[in-house]
């Protein structure tokens, strides 16, 4: 049987990246964190984390630390039987990854709905939407919004629709680039807005409207909402989630780049086959709110 206390500074420690904030999050001290992770180190004969600034786990001591997630959640659901003397009134974190565009547009909806009917808060992990299955396989998170329809093992995934994009830029930008209209080559050499290295959506755009093999200078900007206002200020021309430009382009401070060239990214929710509560009402919350917002 593990020890779970241990494991649970373990966690502790994995979350929040040092012994001493892992302690006050326990409300124990950073030594008894100390011990209780050397100690169950000990007993398994195996480094769990690696000490540095901040705290790493070791493939071992993630996979530990995915197994406490999974109990927490099975225990969730026998509190309320069990009574406060086994923990009820103990708060559940459910881990999840999001991508950025989901975050800004239609998933706040999802956590909110998901707060209003459980006591469990959410652990927020933000990837590229290529890239947050990667954090379920790890066992980092228990569900993740993800451009993956592969299944992943031990999870079930759910197709929740398409987020359509406009690529955009401000009038300013648009008449002193585009003076002749949107060409392959105006758009070779017109400044444009990325997300972060692992972000391809107006390369991809830009090859599909006009062939274009290679962008212009690029800008990064890794924030939704920050992408958008330096757009609207003249910074570059990106695209952008449709329904958080629609109002700007009908009003005239965005111009749509090719008008009804538009791309769409396909989101799953890719959950583990867990029979929990809390994984089931986020669940629905979750494909609730995207069936508001994004295309089937």
């Amino acid at each position: 049987m593990l020890d779970y206390p241990s494991l649970a500074a373990v966690a502790a420690v994995v979350r929040e990246g040092t012994f001493e904030r892992a302690a006050a999050a326990l409300g124990i001290t950073p030594s008894a964190v100390s011990q209780r992770v050397r100690g169950l180190e000990e007993r398994l004969g195996a480094i769990l984390i690696v000490r540095g600034q901040p705290a790493t786990p070791t493939p071992l001591g993630r996979t530990l630390c995915a197994h406490l997630d999974r109990v927490r959640l099975l225990e969730h659901d026998l509190a309320p039987a069990l009574g406060p003397a086994a923990g009820a009134g103990e708060r559940l974190t459910v881990p999840v990854a999001v991508n950025a565009d989901s975050l800004a547009t239609w998933f706040p909806t999802a956590a909110a709905a998901f707060a209003r009917a459980t006591r469990a808060t959410l652990d927020i992990a933000l990837d590229d939407e290529a890239h947050t299955a990667a954090r379920l396989r790890s066992g980092e998170v228990l569900a993740a919004v993800t451009a993956e329809r592969e299944p992943v093992p031990g999870c079930r995934t759910l197709p929740l629709g398409a987020l359509a994009y406009a690529a955009c830029a401000s009038p300013d930008f648009y008449a002193r680039h585009f003076p002749d209209g949107v060409t392959a080559t105006a758009l070779e050499a017109a400044p444009c807005l990325r997300f972060d290295r692992r972000d391809f959506l107006q390369a991809r755009w830009a090859q599909a409207a006009l062939g274009v093999e290679r962008l212009g200078p690029v800008h990064w900007v890794p924030s939704t909402h920050g992408f958008l206002d330096l757009t609207r200020l003249g910074l570059g021309w990106g695209l952008h989630p449709v329904v958080m430009v629609e109002a700007e382009i009908d009003a005239g401070r965005l111009i749509e780049l090719v008008p009804g060239r538009r791309s769409a990214v396909p989101l799953y929710w890719t959950v583990t086959r867990l029979h929990a509560g809390a994984l089931s009402r986020l669940t629905r919350a979750v494909r609730a709110a995207a069936g508001t917002v994004l295309r089937r």
